[in-house]
This record gives C-alpha cells, sequence and structure tokens, in this order.
C-alpha cells in the first residue's frame, strides 16, 4: 500500500512527468534532430523496440485493472488484444490496393485461396476510422458477453481463469483455418501504408511510437482516474469481499462488466497500436502462452499499481529482446526464475524495492 500512496502523491506526478517528457519529448528529438553518425541518436530499430514495450505496458495496465483492483485473474486477454491488432490490419490489407503480388484489389491471401469477394465482415474495413473503432469496439462487446454470461453465472476464481484461457485457445484455432477469411497460419501481413503514409518511412515510424506512448500515458490516466475514485473504492470491496459488496445493495456484476469491458478496449487499443509497428499479426498472438505471460507483467512489476504493472512489461519485454538475441535457450528459465523469485521474496512486485530500501534506512524493514 505504501507505494500505491506514493505512486499517487505529489512525487508520482513528477515521476509521470518526467517519464513524459523523455519518452514524449527527448527520444523524439534523439531520434530526428541528431544524425545517425551521432551515439545519441535514437534509431528506428530503437523506437520500434519501445513503441512495442509502450503497447505491451498498455495491456498490462488493463490486466492490473481487472486483476489487481476488481480481483478478475484472466489468462486470456491476448484475445482482445489480437481482436484489435486484426482489425486495424483489415485496414491495412485493404491499403495496399492493386500494389500487392497478384495486383489485386483483394488482399494476396485471399487471391491465393480463389477467393471472388471480399467476405461481408471486411466491408468498411477500407475506412481507417471504421477500423481502428472496431479494434475498440469488438473486443469491448466480446468482452461483454463473455463477461455478462460468466459474471451473471457467479464463475469466479480458478474456474473464470480456465474458461479465459479456453476462450484463446478455441479462438487461435478458428483463426489457424484460412476459412475464416483471416489469412490462416500466415495471418495479415507485408502491409505498405497507414492512413495513406507509407509505413517504412521514418517519419511514419516516428509518429507511431509517439502515438504508442501517448496512449499508454493516456491509459494510465484514464486507469488511475478509475481506480482512485469511488467506482475505485466498489472495485477493491469487490475483489476483497464481493458478497459482503452484494449484501450492502452493490450489484457486483455490473461493476465487474465494467471494469472487465473497459479492460479489453485498452488490449483492442494496444493491439491496433501494435501491429503496424511490427507489420503483422496472426494467430499465435492467441496462444494461451502470450495471456499468461501478460499476466506475469503484472506480477513482477506489482499487482494493483498502476505504475508497476507498466514497469513489469518494461522490465521482462527488455530482457526478453536481450534474451532472444544473445542466448534464446536461457529465456524462458530466466523468465520462469524471476517469477518464482519475485513471489517468493518481493510479493508486492519490484516496485515495492523503493518501499523497502525507504522502511531499512528508517530501520522499520521486516
Amino acid at each position: 500500500m505504501g507505494n500505491l500512496r506514493r505512486l499517487h502523491s505529489p512525487k508520482g506526478w513528477l515521476l509521470l512527468a518526467g517519464a513524459a517528457t523523455v519518452f514524449l519529448g527527448l527520444v523524439p528529438l534523439l531520434n530526428a534532430v541528431l544524425p545517425a553518425s551521432s551515439p545519441l541518436h535514437a534509431s528506428s530499430y530503437f523506437l520500434l523496440l519501445l513503441g512495442k514495450f509502450a503497447c505491451y505496458a498498455m495491456v498490462a495496465l488493463a490486466v492490473d485493472l481487472v486483476w489487481g483492483y476488481t480481483g478478475i485473474l484472466s489468462l486470456g486477454h491476448g484475445v482482445f488484444f489480437a481482436l484489435g491488432g486484426y482489425a486495424i490490419g483489415m485496414n491495412l490489407m485493404l491499403e495496399i490496393g492493386d500494389r500487392g503480388v497478384y495486383r489485386s484489389a483483394l488482399p494476396d491471401f485471399m487471391v491465393f485461396l480463389d477467393w471472388k469477394e471480399l467476405p461481408w465482415f471486411w466491408h468498411g474495413f477500407d475506412s481507417f476510422g471504421f477500423a481502428l473503432a472496431m479494434a475498440i469496439v469488438v473486443p469491448g462487446v466480446l468482452a461483454w458477453v463473455f463477461g455478462y454470461l460468466a459474471f451473471r453465472s457467479r464463475i469466479r476464481g480458478v474456474y473464470f481463469s480456465i474458461i479465459t484461457q479456453a476462450l484463446s485457445y478455441a479462438l487461435m484455432l478458428l483463426f489457424f483455418r484460412n476459412e475464416t477469411g483471416l489469412g490462416g497460419n500466415n495471418g495479415l501481413t507485408d502491409f505498405k501504408a497507414i492512413y495513406g503514409y507509407p509505413l517504412q518511412a521514418e517519419s511514419t515510424k516516428l509518429a507511431l511510437y509517439v502515438l504508442s506512448f501517448a496512449a499508454l500515458f493516456a491509459t494510465y490516466l484514464a486507469c488511475r482516474f478509475v481506480v482512485k475514485s469511488k467506482l475505485g473504492a466498489v472495485l477493491r470491496a469487490v475483489r476483497d469481499v464481493e458478497g459482503k459488496a452484494r449484501f450492502t445493495g452493490y450489484d457486483t456484476l455490473k461493476f465487474k462488466l465494467f471494469a472487465w469491458v473497459m479492460s479489453a478496449a485498452i488490449c483492442g487499443l494496444a493491439g491496433a497500436l501494435y501491429v503496424p509497428q511490427v507489420g503483422i499479426i496472426n494467430p499465435s498472438e492467441l496462444q494461451p502462452a502470450n495471456s499468461i505471460e501478460m499476466v506475469i507483467w503484472v506480477a513482477v512489476g506489482g499487482r494493483g499499481t498502476l505504475g508497476g504493472a507498466a514497469l513489469g512489461a518494461f522490465i521482462i519485454n527488455g530482457a526478453k529482446s536481450w534474451f532472444t538475441v544473445w542466448a534464446p535457450e536461457v529465456w524462458l528459465f530466466f523468465l520462469g526464475g524471476l517469477f518464482v523469485a519475485v513471489t517468493l521474496f518481493l510479493p508486492n512486485g519490484l516496485v515495492s524495492i523503493g518501499e523497502r530500501l525507504r522502511l531499512r534506512v528508517k530501520g522499520k524493514a521486516p
């Protein structure tokens, strides 16, 4: 709780302002102003990594909202992330037009599979605004339907976690099929432009980076507003003593649905920002292991601390990027060991290290 109070203190606001200054001000300047020969130049590859991490941090905030503050452990949030990615990916595929391999208005994979026209659910995705809206709305609607049925049936705890994982696995198998009209095993890729701007242009990469971090800070502020409000107090009551909250007159179904749908919408937006930067979206994003890793980000960073959840996403994915280049065979052992170590020795996550050091200095450490 000490870390949580500090994150909402004036010092916490200063930390947030400092992070925004660095990631939205300094880093773009290092990329756009300094020449590539400068040792301080921020390369486009570096921007790509940070942009991806920002999207992952948004997902971590979304998971923390439902797990850390509402007590709902989801092992299927990769579904919402992937749906947002597919929505924007469909727009990017249609943006290619006749510049594809087969010089057809249809996406290349449809021509290869002898499709004669676009499936009905592709209509409207030639509009970037519509695709962006669907990246948020579709995960939100799916979350509402799934959540309403599950929460109304009083499914909770490990049983809820299992069915979210089952949902992720079922959709992964569905999206692997060519009949779905979403690229099958290969997914959607070979994008050329977004909203008319070439994706390979340095200015486009910089813009996507800035948009990713702007969305991350906006998401943090939105989540903070929720958890610091009276609504957040009710969510914590649902997490800790749902039966008593229901007995005192609160319709816990509505509160859980709100957090669940908001979390899904955030993941959808994160997926929409992620796909143009990595250049591909395929069913592998739906595999249950990805959703489990999202939970690990939050647990390692600090469940129920927002800032800790985002920090966990940056730390783990930064380590993953390093290990997969220099020692890929060690990565899973490192991740598992880190998760076990944090669970045993830092149950409040890495963000609690500062609080422990402060107490130790004052001679109050346990």
